[in-house]
């Protein structure tokens, strides 16, 4: 590997990338945005730990930001470094967030942006390889985000000397045209994509999608390096995600039941009595709040189970409260229960549009995002892509 990369501002100068050449880099693109970049890093991180302990992460071009330090860091560089160990300052995991301004400052002067933009990545990229065997680059999308600001995951990749795996969607014809078409600008930008994975795959079409995407990505040269199966618990929101997206309120049960996992959506316009059969673990039901009845069945299985959650947790829509006297029964259970403004359907239809992205908290999910990458990618591969170095 080179002992710098390199590339050209706006106006033809040559840039320097990072002076790091012995750390072996992976950058993680996707065909698009939500096809499991982060998930997969995240699993990636593990696999590579249990070869290579020293391990790092950066995300050099973020979109998505948070506040910390009077720094603005991207969500996915927060998740690492609080799942991880990865003893790297936070600030160089997220050497550049793409605030709602950037662009258009960017455009007005790009000499002067690019080479800042280019030392921020650069200087991110030593510190958070230093000392360390590999280093998890993720993407910001597919091989073109990024373009306006010359930025592109493609460009950013020649930048840092990375070679690239592939993300995208289970299935055989579009995934296997989009990771052509973003192999085609990482070629044109003269770096290497050792392999593709396949996400997010029904677990009954595994083998099926194994052997015909395999075909279809050796037509191209291209190596499949796993096909992950979708497992629900990961696709799942908690009930904390779910109040943030309906803009709803707690009426009871938030600290107990802010982490529960919703499985299930079910609209309670049914009687009581056919209700109960909906009431299980898992479950978020949607009910307008006059709907008493629904209420008392629900108190009353949770009784029964001896609060062991007969259901995820009841939305009341419309901003109608049940009575006071209801409400003081609720607040003797540990039913988590919200209310919305939105009516029924439209609650249903947040729900259901919700992009669910992995946060520090979600305990319960790390370890099954781990394990599920760990079976299902070609580690050995991969580092053999590396091996000549």
């Amino acid at each position: 590997m080179a002992n710098e990369a390199s590339s050209r501002s706006p106006s033809g100068a040559l840039l320097k990338g990072p002076l790091n050449s012995t750390t072996k880099r992976i950058f993680v693109a996707g065909t698009r945005m939500n096809e499991g970049k982060t998930t997969t890093c995240l699993g990636l991180f593990s696999a590579l730990q249990s070869v290579h302990p020293k391990v790092g992460y950066i995300k050099p071009v973020g979109q998505r930001f948070v506040e910390i330090g009077g720094s603005m860091i991207d969500e996915d560089s927060v998740l690492f470094d609080r799942t991880y160990e990865i003893a790297t300052p936070i600030e160089a995991m997220s050497p550049v967030a793409i605030d709602p301004t950037l662009t258009r400052r960017y455009l007005d002067d790009p000499d002067s942006y690019s080479p800042e933009l280019v030392d921020r990545i650069s200087r991110g990229f030593d510190r958070a390889a230093y000392e360390k065997d590999y280093i998890i680059i993720e993407g910001s999308g597919h091989a073109g985000v990024g373009s306006v600001i010359d930025m592109s995951n493609a460009s950013v990749a020649k930048l840092l000397g990375a070679k690239v795996i592939i993300v995208s969607s289970g299935g055989i014809g579009r995934p296997v045209d989009e990771i052509a078409t973003n192999r085609a600008l990482f070629r044109e930008h003269g770096v290497e994509v050792i392999g593709a994975i396949l996400n997010k795959v029904f677990p009954d079409k595994l083998e099926f999608i194994r052997e015909y995407g395999r075909k279809g990505l050796a037509r191209l040269g291209i190596d499949l390096l796993g096909v992950i199966p979708v497992v629900k618990e990961l696709t799942a929101p908690n009930l904390a995600q779910i109040v943030e997206e309906i803009g709803g309120r707690w009426l009871n049960g938030e600290p107990t039941g802010r982490n529960t996992r919703v499985l299930r959506v079910v609209i309670g316009a049914m009687t009581a009595r056919v209700a109960l059969e909906y009431f299980k673990p898992g479950v978020l039901v949607i009910v307008p709040g006059d709907r008493e009845d629904i209420l008392f069945a629900a108190m009353a299985s949770e009784r029964m189970l001896e609060n062991a959650g007969s259901v995820a947790g009841i939305i009341l829509t419309r901003n109608v409260l049940p009575s006071p006297r209801m409400m003081d029964l609720i607040r003797q259970t540990a039913l988590p229960v919200v209310i919305s403004e939105d009516e029924s359907y439209g609650v249903a239809s947040k729900i259901n549009g919700m992009t669910i992205k992995t946060q520090p908290e979600d305990c319960d999910k790390i370890p099954l995002i781990q394990k599920t990458i760990m079976e299902n990618i070609d580690l050995e591969r991969i580092l053999q892509a590396f091996d000549a170095e």
